[in-house]
This record gives C-alpha cells, structure tokens and sequence, in this order.
C-alpha cells in the first residue's frame, strides 16, 4: 500500500491537506481498471498565496505537523504488516488514555458524567500508582471489582449502591475493551472477570389521587409547584424544564408542541402537552425567556418538596424526579402503549420503560384483594 499526502484546493483561498491510501488497482466485469483508494482528511490548512511573514510561517507549522502524522502512519501500516508490535503504546498511563475516552464522550451528558464519576474512583484505586498498560493484568481488574465492592466510598461516605457499582464497572471495562481493539493490551481484560449484577430500582411515584392532594396543597415556591405538576403531566426532567424557554414552545390554535433537546442524551423531541400543561406555563413571554424563571435545584428545594408532601399527606419520599415516574406510571394506567410511553419518556432503549410496567402490573395484583370477604359458603 502508498501512503502519501496530498493537498485539495478550496474556494475558500486554502489548501486541505489530506492522506490517500492507494491499495492497488484491479480490473472489473467490463474490462475496466478500478483503484482502490481510501481518504483520511486531516483538517489542517495551507494559505494559497501566503502574503506575509506570520501566513508562511503558519504554512511550515501545518505542513511540518502533516508530515508528521504521515510518518506516524506509514509506521502504523509497517508495524502492522511486519508484525512489529509497538511498544510505545504499553508505556502509556492508564488514566491517560481513560481521560481521553470520557473526553471523547462530552456531548452526551449522562455518559460522561458517569465516566467522571467512575474515574475518580479508578484514580483512587490507583492511588499515586502510574499505572501503564504493561502494568495491567487480571490481578489488577479483579482488584478494582473489589475495591467497589468493599473500600468505594459516596461524598456522605456511604458504600456504593449495587447499580452504581455496575454502571462503574461497566466504564471500567468498556475502557479496557478499547484498549484491546487499539493494540494497548494483548489481552481483552474487560472479559476476565466477571462483572456485577444489575439490581432492580425502586421508583417512586404519585397516585392519582396524591398527585391532586399535592395539586390542592401549598408549596413554599409556586414556581417549584407549577414546574412539578408540569413534571408530573408531561414526563420531562428537571434539567429540560429548567432550560425550557418559550423559543421551544409552538402553539397553533388550542394544540401545544414543545421542540426541545434533552439535555441528557442531547436527543431532538417533538412533545404536543395537555392544556392543563400549558396552563402551568403561564402567560407567554419573550422567545428567549425561560418558561419556569427562578427553579432551582439543590437541598432547599428538595426539603421543600418533601414539606410540600407532608402538607398534602403523603409520606412517600417524593423527589423531582418523582414527577417523572408519575407520568409513566399514569399513562400505563389510563391506557397507553409501553412503545408510546418510552418514546414520549425520550427512552433509548424501551427496556428502560418496562420497569414502569411492572409497576402497573404489580397494583394490578394488589387490587385483586381489595373487595373484602364476602362470606360465601362452597358447600353448593
């Protein structure tokens, strides 16, 4: 295989200097020759016509830095080809390239926010250790299961739930697993040990009946209580109502949409709500303006929730995201779809609706025994 750099010109008075791949040529069905070439663009750029000092100078940088990462490549086929094992990549520090895969993740939110977490949990582990990859073996990956298990601390220095040990590991050994496909280890370690188990979650939620208790009795806040209720309606997380501004609402006639991303998984949704729903809103202000101005989120707030639910007597302990738990729970209720829940819950995956399910069906069965004894003698 050729591997060279090559340079395109643009219409914008730049250069885009790329690597082709040549594979050879082959000829097809009708005679013809076919070359197999592949691209890989590097996003660097050469000023046509450099005019002064600082344009020539940034000209050799780029070029000099292309030239470069041709090296790097011609020497990644060679070692491949030859079988040449580099052994650069075994002195690099575990948490080194650990950083770069959660940075590579900081779009979606949710993800990288429990990469984070699971990281100061691995530098713990590690302690003032410079782990490299030449370090790692079974013997490491078992101690960190471990250290989960036993030693992990949360902030209140309570031991790790079982589902966030899982969701820690997983970060763990989806780590290793890309640094076996990238050639860092000669072993997939993600695969040595076996990981831990997902435990059910216990999901709070609000009846009907306590969810117009809650509606009837006083909040401190009134703009916690109408962004609740509004949670409570329409399914949506605190972070999406919080960042909700009147740009995202579309009302044609007595139709509300919301066109919103979800801040966690940055997923586009499309919403229509009910009128009682929109109604919590308020009265429209400007497109930029947030919808529910003044939420927030922290320890006051979510005292005052449980104050609130105290006062409509409800001893459940209530979260915000409890609101959102109510709404699944009422749509399965009153008749909705598992498909039709878990899209309007922004869901990935619908197994992560089906708990909601269970739910239902569990107060199925309780209902079953609610009509009292009625004496019936079998002997008929």
């Amino acid at each position: 295989m050729k591997i060279t750099l090559r340079k395109k010109k643009l219409t914008t008075g730049k250069y885009s200097l790329y690597i082709e791949y040549y594979k050879g040529s082959s000829q097809n069905d009708q005679g013809k020759t076919e070359h197999a070439r592949q691209f890989e663009y590097l996003k660097e750029y050469l000023i046509m016509d450099p005019q002064t000092p600082q344009d020539r100078k940034a000209n050799e940088e780029v070029q000099t830095k292309a030239e470069q990462i041709l090296a790097i490549r011609r020497a990644e086929y060679a070692q491949g080809k030859y079988g040449i094992k580099d052994r650069s990549k075994n002195k690099l520090q575990f948490l080194t390239y650990y950083d770069k895969l959660k940075e590579e993740r900081y779009e979606t939110k949710g993800n990288y926010d429990n990469w984070d977490a699971a990281q100061k949990h691995i530098e713990n582990y590690c302690k003032k250790r410079k782990i490299t990859f030449e370090d790692i073996d079974e013997e490491f990956v078992l101690g960190f299961k471990k250290y989960l298990a036993v030693n992990a601390r949360t902030k209140s220095s309570t031991p790790l739930s079982q589902n966030t040990r899982f969701t820690y590991y997983n970060k763990f050994k989806a780590c290793l697993r890309k640094a076996f496909e990238e050639g860092y280890t000669s072993k997939n370690y993600a695969t040595t040990v076996k990981g831990f188990a997902q435990g059910e979650t216990s999901r709070e939620y609000l009846t009907h009946e306590e969810l117009q208790a809650m509606a009837k009795a006083e909040c401190k806040h009134p703009i916690l209580k109408s962004a609740f209720l509004f949670s409570c309606l329409t399914g949506l997380r605190w972070s999406d109502i919080n960042k909700l501004t009147w740009s995202e609402v579309r009302e044609a006639g007595d139709e509300t949409q919301l066109v919103f991303k979800q801040k966690k998984t940055a997923g586009q949704e499309y919403q229509f709500i009910s009128p009682q729903a929109r109604n919590l809103m308020g009265k429209r202000k400007q497109e930029k303006d947030r919808v529910f101005q003044g939420l927030k989120y922290g320890a006051h707030f979510n005292a005052e929730i449980l104050r609130w639910c105290m006062r409509a007597g409800i001893t459940k302990h209530i979260t915000f995201h409890s609101a959102r738990h109510t709404h699944a729970v009422l749509l399965l209720e009153n008749g909705a779809d598992i498909y039709t829940v878990s899209k309007v819950l922004g869901h990935r995956e619908i197994r992560t609706t089906q708990v909601y399910a269970k739910i239902v069906d569990k107060k199925k069965k309780e209902a079953a025994y609610l009509i009292p004894e009625l004496g019936i003698n079998h002997e008929f």
